[in-house]
């Protein structure tokens, strides 16, 4: 007998991944592959969830979330961009932005309808999309510009399209949407009555005076936009998997549907802590900003002294570097390489495509939310590449 379904089948999984990072669990190995900080978080936050446990807030949050929570989400919207959402209608709260993601692809996709896609992407889209039974339409970003051409973009829109899934914020390249991109994308949508999904996870994590604009402010767009986000990026705590989604009722109200049966409720004290934690002032996300921006400054310039050619990234704590001047035929091999050799673990480029880069683009991505220590460890190692 078979017991493998038909649509876990057609699910790929991502062996580069998951053999990489198994053998990158060796504590001599220092782990650029997975985007999570190898530092504490900041006592305020895991107080907050202390207390939270102690006040006995341990049984189930409601089926939304936490209204607390739900209430600080919105307030930050309207606080930052102006515009309006109710807490009780449009927001729900999910198990990390994955679910978010898994739960809207299910919620709105039917068998057969087009979802455009961005890639080099995260690796849960394109499973999230193919389970829900939608044709991906991939558009392509290539180094080192990772530029968006108007003409190809329109003529992936047609009457088939149903959503288009964007993050800005990118990861792995780090690029952030300008407003000529934003509004054209906004235009399409509107023109082809298309729903958007806008990943906006690394919102906080913009560089070099870039600005986030959010897809929802576009005229048009705010009743056809659902938000995804996250606090676990901004405070440190990955782990803690706190997502949600903000749209309009109607398309809320399917999704919540979806989410009542993949999980049911989130996890209740670090509800409460991440409703805390939003409460923080401005100062907050513009140090978190700054610290990360000064370590993506020095191991970009650590990856030149190495013979890399660094990609430098606007926001996340993502980027990808290319190793074209090494000698090597492939990413994978050249990754393999660096963790069994130099003992430093990344990811291959083409691990976020669905299909095999051309063969002059050879990228890896690097991770920087990494304690300062840990870079400058990384960064006596990868010098051994120059001599090498």
């Amino acid at each position: 007998m078979q017991y493998t379904s038909k649509r876990a089948k057609k699910l790929i999984p991502n062996s580069i991944f998951s053999k990489m990072n198994k053998l990158a669990q060796n504590n001599n190995v220092i782990n650029f592959g997975i985007g999570f900080p190898d530092y504490p978080a900041s006592d305020f936050i895991k107080e907050a969830a202390i207390q939270a446990i102690k006040n006995d807030m341990n049984q189930y949050a409601s089926c939304r979330g936490l209204p607390k929570l739900r209430q600080a989400i919105v307030d930050r919207m309207q606080n930052r961009y102006q515009v309006s959402y109710h807490p009780d209608t449009d927001v729900i709260l999910t198990q990390g932005a994955t679910e978010a993601i898994f739960a809207t692809m299910q919620a709105l996709v039917d068998p057969g309808d087009e979802v455009i896609m961005f890639e080099p992407c995260y690796t849960t889209y394109l499973p999230g999309i193919q389970l829900a039974g939608g044709i991906p339409r991939f558009y392509t970003f290539f180094p080192p510009d990772w530029s968006l051409d108007e003409v190809k973009l329109k003529s992936m829109f047609s009457d088939k399209t149903r959503l288009i899934l964007i993050n800005t914020p990118h990861n792995p390249t780090g690029r952030v949407f300008n407003d000529k991109e934003m509004s054209l994308i906004a235009e399409l949508c509107l023109k082809y009555d298309v729903i958007a999904v806008s990943d906006e996870v690394y919102e906080d994590l913009i560089f070099d005076s870039k600005k986030h604009i959010p897809l929802y402010t576009y005229p048009g767009m705010h009743n056809r936009t659902v938000t995804v986000s996250t606090f676990g990026k901004t405070f440190g705590v990955t782990g803690w998997k706190v997502g949600w989604t903000v749209s309009s009722p109607e398309l809320a109200e399917p999704i919540l549907r979806i989410h009542e049966y993949v999980c049911g409720s989130g996890t209740a004290p670090v509800q409460e802590a991440a409703a805390q934690a939003l409460s923080m002032p401005q100062s907050f996300y513009d140090d978190v900003a700054s610290q990360y921006e000064a370590k993506r400054n020095y191991l970009c310039s650590a990856l030149k002294d190495s013979g890399f050619n660094p990609i430098v990234p606007s926001g996340t704590f993502f980027f990808m570097a290319d190793f074209s001047d090494f000698d090597f035929d492939n990413d994978i091999d050249f990754c393999r390489y660096l963790l069994q050799e130099i003992s430093v673990n990344v990811i291959p480029g083409s691990a976020f495509y669905h299909s095999s880069l051309p063969e002059h683009i050879k990228i890896v991505r690097f991770v920087f939310c990494k304690k300062d220590e840990t870079l400058k460890e990384a960064a006596r190692r990868l010098k051994i590449l120059r001599h090498e």
